[in-house]
């Protein structure tokens, strides 16, 4: 079953036992997809639907930052709920060992060389990381890999 399968599966699931809080969030992620099907004309499939799951948890990241700085703790708990919901889409997460391994045979297959090479490793670490690993972390195990020591 493909992942935008699931998530309509999961948004009738939702209706049939009311729960409305990931019933809104389901259809805020139905919403997005059908959103960018429409604009580019293409049927998506999985690793662009994960794509936009993880756009939506990271905004869903920067709100709860900005809410807990502004001091709204009950907006904060309305988007760490969604968060929770949204995370269930992603696959499983990769270690940091197993990280460290794909940057490391990256920058191997590369043949980079220093900071400046970062580019050129990053192009080849994205693709394999994508929705199993957050990007910063990998951003930065990338330059310290490539900083010389």
């Amino acid at each position: 079953m493909s992942l935008k399968a699931q998530v309509t599966e999961d948004m009738k699931a939702a209706m049939r036992a009311k729960e409305t809080g990931k019933l809104n969030t389901i259809r805020l992620l139905i919403a997005e997809i059908k959103r960018k099907e429409v604009d580019e004309r293409i049927e998506l499939d999985d690793t662009q639907t994960i794509a936009i799951v993880e756009k939506m948890i990271k905004q869903r990241k920067d709100s709860i930052t900005q809410f807990e700085a502004g001091g709204r703790a009950d907006l904060a708990d309305i988007e760490k709920a969604e968060l929770a919901v949204l995370s269930t889409y992603m696959p499983a997460g990769l270690s940091d060992e197993e990280i460290a391994a794909e940057v490391a045979a990256a920058v191997a297959a590369s043949g980079a060389a220093g900071p400046q090479d970062m580019g050129k490793v990053m192009a080849i670490v994205k693709p394999k990381l994508a929705g199993r690993a957050d990007m910063t972390v990998v951003s930065a195990l990338v330059k310290k890999a490539l900083t010389p020591a």
